[in-house]
């Protein structure tokens, strides 16, 4: 009977406890709806957008650059050969100095070439003496050939042997002279004044005329020439871009050009374009231009390297600060910015570099706004709080 009664009372309250639960999760499963579709239905604009600073456009003058590979030679490179053969007996400067016209650099042994010397002039003493005897019987036998004593045939060949005797003379005179210079040939002279280069060989090596090598190198650097070479069509911009009928007319009219050194330094004086070579260069393809820079402190030295940087005046040019830009698939891009503040990357066609700037020849127009920095994580669509900041101020920091 008991068992029964508790049968009746759970099946009469499960109905109702079943119907709170359905009601307690249908009113969590409503609320989690509800947040999840007030969350998903909010435009993403009215998120917190970052706070990013940009800046308008403008354009400006400026100052472009082309850069060139460029070779440095001393206005000067001489080689130093011996014009006779012998062993060096002293070097009398050392690798890199700085010598003057004039100035002793080898001696090479004197023994052979004195001994040359004392020969020849023994020999000049001889022929001297060949020449006074013949004097003498020339003197002899004139006032008897007048006389009619002897024949004048006798005063001919005495003539004869007068005249051979003055030829032996003047023929020993000439080897004398010659083994002079020899002799001077043995101390060998800086031929201009400049740096010393290197030297291959050493106390007691046999040089001539004819070993491969110089001794060394004399480079005279008071003025030194940078070589660099323009394409056929830098070549044809060129022409076009300076007044003048001749090419010589036209390089009159080329601007002052500056010197990028190894270390990305600029050498303090410009240099002045003076000559083109007269055709171009098969095998490359382009032609050469020289470039003349002063050299009085001898900073430069043949055999350096370098960049020769020709600039282009522009009046009027679209200045973007190169932190503004990013790089994508080697092209140039930066965040525009809409009305609306909106942001979509923009490729950009680059005409030049001027300082710190890119100058845009496509892409962009004046007083458009460009987000300036900070724009790591910024994808196109995403939208911004734009903070103007002056152009001017920028380029008044970091000139164009």
């Amino acid at each position: 009977m008991q068992q029964k009664v508790n049968n009746q009372t759970r099946n009469t309250a499960s109905p109702a406890t079943r119907n709170l639960i359905i009601f307690i999760w249908g009113l969590i499963v409503a609320t989690a709806l509800y947040a999840c579709n007030s969350s998903a239905g909010a435009p993403a604009g009215q998120q917190a957008a970052p706070a990013l600073p940009v800046v308008s456009l403008q354009q400006a003058p400026a100052t472009t650059y082309q850069e060139f590979n460029a070779s440095l030679e001393g206005s000067q490179d001489i080689e130093i050969r011996p014009q006779v053969d012998g062993y060096l007996d002293r070097i009398l400067v050392d690798e890199g100095a700085y010598v003057k016209k004039g100035q002793a650099l080898f001696q090479i042994n004197t023994r052979p070439y004195q001994e040359q010397l004392n020969t020849a002039r023994a020999s000049l003493a001889s022929a001297k003496a060949n020449l006074l005897n013949a004097e003498i019987n020339v003197s002899k036998l004139a006032p008897l050939v007048q006389n009619n004593i002897v024949s004048d045939v006798q005063l001919k060949t005495a003539q004869a042997v007068h005249d051979a005797a003055a030829a032996q003379v003047a023929q020993a005179e000439a080897v004398v002279q010659s083994a002079v210079i020899n002799l001077g040939y043995t101390t060998i002279h800086a031929p201009v004044e400049g740096y010393v280069g290197r030297i291959p060989f050493r106390t007691g090596s046999l040089v001539g005329v004819s070993t491969l090598n110089p001794l060394t190198v004399v480079s005279s650097v008071r003025d030194v020439y940078a070589y660099f070479s323009f394409t056929e069509k830098d070549f044809l911009s060129f022409t076009q871009e300076f007044a003048g009928k001749t090419v010589e007319e036209k390089i009159k009219q080329f601007p002052a050009v500056e010197l990028v050194m190894a270390d990305e330094s600029i050498y303090p004086l410009k240099g002045k374009v003076e000559t083109v070579t007269g055709q171009f260069n098969n095998n490359s393809g382009t032609i050469s231009f020289r470039a003349t820079f002063e050299n009085k402190d001898g900073l430069l030295r043949s055999g350096n390297t370098g960049r020769i940087r020709v600039p282009h005046a522009m009046n009027t040019a679209l200045a973007i600060p190169q932190e503004s830009t990013f790089e994508l698939q080697d092209k140039v891009f930066v965040f525009a910015v809409s009305d609306s503040n909106k942001v979509v990357s923009v490729p950009l066609q680059i005409s030049g570099k001027s300082g710190n700037y890119y100058l845009v020849e496509n892409g962009l127009k004046p007083n458009q706004r460009i987000v300036f920095s900070g724009f790591d994580r910024l994808r196109d669509g995403a939208f911004i709080q734009p903070q103007l900041i002056s152009l001017d101020s920028i380029i008044k920091s970091r000139p164009l």
